[in-house]
């Protein structure tokens, strides 16, 4: 089964908070078999269910040991949305 994730993290008081934010970008692009998406708003990940899930949710909890505080806006949306979104 696929999923469709959109995600959005605001490190709170951090002055750094973009370098935050694409270290978890560029730790969710690591993984084989995920397709990551970023743009101005959100990053969105793309593949399997369990892969997915698991990997975001690792990061997540990253996130939240590393840092003082942040907030994660996240959607979880059953199937594969990059290419419905691609043929439109």
């Amino acid at each position: 089964m696929k999923i469709s994730i959109e995600l959005s993290l605001y490190p709170l008081a951090m002055d750094n908070f973009k370098t935050e934010i694409w270290a978890f970008i560029k730790r969710l692009r690591q993984v084989e078999g995920l397709n990551v998406v970023t743009n101005g708003m959100s990053t969105q990940v793309f593949g399997d269910y369990d892969l997915a899930v698991e990997n975001v949710m690792r990061e997540i909890k990253h996130v939240h040991t590393t840092t003082n505080s942040a907030v994660f806006v996240c959607k979880f949306i059953n199937g594969e949305l990059s290419q419905v979104e691609a043929e439109s």
